[in-house]
């Protein structure tokens, strides 16, 4: 899952947002020094990543964009699940889409300092384009897309995967609402385990 999907997880825990968030930018065991609270949301992170990908409806997706894309299948769709996300927010929260990526920024920009570089530098990114909020026009997952492809030197061919997403929007949309059903129950679980170990 993509940046927003991550978000959501964490169930408004900011601590564990901040941990989800970083998880990416953490290698290793390289996390003892954050809270608690935050190692939990990098351990959740990792927990919905390794759900994810053992998903037959992820792995269906992945089946649909695997030929052109090949190892980059798996990036495209977290994007377009962020996508859907983003545009049936409404579905999945009371608090605005709006109101909820003002909120997120808010808490990054005040931790960020306390952040891994990376993450702090895509904080920053994230801020100044809006993207969180953006994700639900399919102009800035275009956008999201050619960065993606850029970063490759231009080897994924990410730019050319929003035709994709308009050909099959209505199949995609199908696999999210199936798969998100799932991570959300498995999420819920997951972070009671790791919130309430057994000792």
């Amino acid at each position: 899952m993509n940046f927003l999907a991550h978000l959501y997880l964490s169930e408004n825990n900011t601590n564990i947002m901040i941990g989800n968030f970083i998880a990416d930018h953490i290698r290793g065991n390289n996390y003892k020094h954050f809270s608690e609270e935050i190692q939990q949301g990098i351990f959740l992170h990792r927990e919905i990543d390794t759900f994810t990908d053992a998903h037959e409806v992820v792995r269906k997706s992945k089946r649909r964009l695997h030929k052109r894309y090949r190892h980059y299948d798996g990036v495209i769709i977290d994007i377009f699940y962020d996508y859907f996300l983003a545009k049936n927010w409404a579905d999945y929260s009371e608090v605005p889409l709006a109101v909820y990526t003002k909120s997120v920024y808010k808490l990054f920009d005040e931790k960020s300092a306390e952040l891994p570089v990376k993450s702090q530098q895509f904080i920053k990114y994230m801020i100044e384009y809006n993207i969180l909020y953006n994700y639900q026009f399919e102009e800035g997952i275009e956008k999201v897309l050619k960065g993606m492809n850029t970063r490759t030197k231009g080897k994924s061919q990410m730019n050319l995967a929003i035709e994709d997403l308009k050909i099959l929007k209505n199949e995609f949309n199908e696999d999210f609402t199936l798969f998100f059903k799932d991570l959300q129950e498995f999420t819920h679980q997951k972070l009671k385990e790791i919130q309430n170990p057994i000792l």
